[in-house]
């Protein structure tokens, strides 16, 4: 079967590509390499520079193509607070671009990243899907446009579209050298270096941490679901507990065998107070359930940084 992924270079999409090319599929990547990087990609995976944003980039990386997986995203909500105009051109507008070249080319399915922020911190958790949204971020509303979009056109144009809430992924291959960058390994290579680290706010904010393999195997999943069970539909993917910020760096020392009490700084703008997802529609509806424990996802992604 032949696939493209968007933003395949990056840290989910390479790991997604991985598994893709490993179960003998043909690869198309298109990413722009703003935050992916070439070395990433599966040497049995071919590479189409471009933009998501761009109709004819699209248009020639789609060509042939079956289904989907579309993971390009102008990502963090912090950088979408000081540049929202280009997180919509991407997230939103990138978005509409792939599903509509998608129509045009007759691709059978369109699976399609969302985020925990659209919930824009729940009333109730653990967090279903039919919980109020409200979006408290410009990135948290570019990726509820995109859920929107995908839906209806399924509605429309009974093109198979799934969306996936992601929620707080971290693996291998996720880089802390960037002032975007996630919790985890920014953490991590505080404590292999020294130097302390820094938590927002009084670190007792909760996440719902998702170990990357864990977030590939629902991608899969989506990929190979019935359309009578998935299509039109959003689901979480998620471990399924909280966890603080404070507890996260606590399990990591833990691992690492140091132990470097944190500097509280300011709490970043839009973030929320708790996640935690309710995953039973995706066991229901794709058939899939987060794997891998916490404390060995954190172990597995602790040596890779430290073997890198």
């Amino acid at each position: 079967m032949r696939v493209l992924v968007t933003g395949g270079a990056g840290f989910i999409g390479s790991h997604l590509v991985d598994a893709l090319a490993s179960r003998g599929d043909e690869v198309v990547v298109i990413d722009d390499l703003t935050t992916g990087y070439a070395d990433n990609i599966h040497p049995a995976a071919r590479l189409a520079e471009g933009d998501v944003a761009d109709r004819d980039a699209v248009d020639a990386a789609l060509a042939g193509t079956e289904v989907v997986f579309h993971l390009a995203a102008a990502r963090a909500v912090l950088r979408s607070v000081q540049q929202p105009r280009a997180t919509d051109r991407t997230n939103t507008a990138g978005t509409l671009n792939v599903l509509e070249s998608a129509r045009e080319a007759g691709v059978r399915r369109v699976i399609s990243t969302s985020s925990s922020s659209v919930y824009g911190g729940a009333v109730v958790v653990p967090t279903l899907e039919s919980a109020p949204l409200v979006p408290r971020s410009p990135y948290a509303v570019s990726k509820l446009a995109g859920e929107h979009y995908a839906r209806v056109y399924w509605e429309l144009h009974r093109m198979e579209t799934v969306s996936l809430r992601l929620f707080n992924v971290f693996g291998p291959r996720q880089r802390p050298d960037s002032q975007y960058a996630a919790v985890v390994p920014l953490f991590i290579d505080a404590l292999t270096s020294g130097h302390i680290p820094e938590v927002h706010g009084d670190g007792r904010q909760s996440r719902d941490f998702t170990y990357v393999d864990d977030t590939v195997a629902a991608y899969l999943a989506a990929s190979q679901a019935p359309a009578e069970k998935c299509a039109g539909r959003v689901y979480n993917v998620a471990g399924g507990r909280e966890y603080s910020l404070l507890e996260l760096l606590a399990a990591l020392e833990t691992i690492l065998g140091v132990h470097l009490p944190p500097r509280h700084v300011d709490a970043r703008p839009g973030d929320v107070r708790r996640s935690r997802a309710d995953c039973a529609a995706a066991a229901t509806g794709l058939g899939w359930v987060a794997k891998v424990g916490f404390e060995e996802g954190l172990a597995r992604t602790v040596g890779w940084f430290v073997q890198r």
